[in-house]
């Protein structure tokens, strides 16, 4: 881990100083975190066409998103990012990784119910992740996934010194096992530029806790991400910055889980429908979201029902009340 704390200690000079925006760093040909790839061309956020192939093996990681936590690493190459709520009115990042696997991700924090649910349209992925409340242990170890926790591949996880605990703990994609083939039905559905729209220079999603925010970039025709304010950027990559963001309004509940403090933990409820706001290419699209059950992958529409395509690139789709 020297080369992550090398690594951490000048991205932490240059957020002092000031710096943001995209590229701050160029990716080393072997550093800790891949370039993003672009997703899948293959339509399939919004269902797939019929016959479309199936996509690689799939890596899903929860990563820590409080201030301890930052900056992040590998998030870069992940294909899709979902943020959801957690208790306290925080949130959390379940990263989708395909094709590019990074050295290291992390930092990896502990499963939530509402895991279980997003990912079964994903085939049988990995998750990997360090922590489950014993109230859920039995939906994480029901749903079809493999797992990938720091309990189940102790040798593929180390942590970082220089990092308070738990919000160092990272993971070697290469030590883990490999999940099942991403549905090529429910690869996300990759097009032009929608007709209509309204112009979007920047958006932000507020929790009880956190804030997420959205600035749209002309020049790399991308969305800088920002958390509580600041720029978000990750260790050797830079800014995140997604090329399509999708808000999607979720019915959320309690859990009978509750943390120290005795906040519930929040379970997000990504099987049935409601409303979107789109964002790509400085444009806001108004729609809607269905998915009929946990295999089915969700569909994204317009209002008058066309489906809704995301541009080639990471997709953050951001689970809000």
């Amino acid at each position: 881990m020297r080369r992550l704390r090398a690594l951490c200690a000048a991205l932490m000079v240059l957020a002092v100083l000031g710096v943001s925006g995209c590229g701050l760093f160029s990716p080393a040909p072997r550093g800790d975190e891949a370039p993003a790839p672009p997703p899948s061309g293959a339509p399939a956020p919004g269902g797939g066409a019929h016959g479309a192939p199936d996509g690689p093996p799939v890596l899903a990681v929860k990563i820590d998103n409080v201030a301890e936590g930052r900056p992040p690493v590998g998030l870069a190459a992940a294909e899709m990012v979902f943020a959801e709520p957690v208790e306290g009115g925080f949130s959390r990042l379940l990263a989708i990784f395909g094709e590019n696997k990074p050295p290291v991700i992390g930092p990896v924090r502990s499963a939530r119910e509402t895991d279980a649910q997003i990912l079964p349209q994903f085939g049988k992925p990995v998750l990997a992740y360090s922590g489950v409340a014993p109230e859920i242990r039995p939906v994480i170890d029901q749903a079809p996934l493999i797992d990938g926790s720091d309990q189940a591949v102790p040798q593929a996880y180390s942590r970082e010194p220089a990092r308070p605990t738990p919000h160092n703990l990272f993971v070697d994609p290469a030590q883990l096992p490999t999940g099942e083939p991403w549905p090529g039905a429910n690869r996300p559905l990759v097009g032009e530029l929608p007709d209509g729209g309204q112009p979007a220079e920047n958006y932000e999603v507020r929790y009880p806790s956190a804030r997420i925010g959205f600035f749209y970039n002309h020049q790399s025709r991308l969305w800088n991400v920002s958390m509580d304010g600041d720029p978000y950027a990750a260790i050797n990559t830079g800014r995140i910055g997604a090329s399509t963001v999708i808000v999607q309004h979720v019915n959320v509940h309690d859990s009978v889980v509750r943390d120290a403090a005795g906040n519930p933990s929040p379970v997000v409820e990504t099987v049935g429908s409601g409303r979107i706001l789109m964002l790509r290419e400085g444009r806001s699209f108004e729609g809607r979201w269905e998915r009929p059950s946990p295999t089915d992958a969700t569909r994204y529409t317009d209002l008058a029902g066309a489906p809704l395509p995301a541009a080639p690139g990471q997709i953050w789709v951001v689970l809000t009340r």
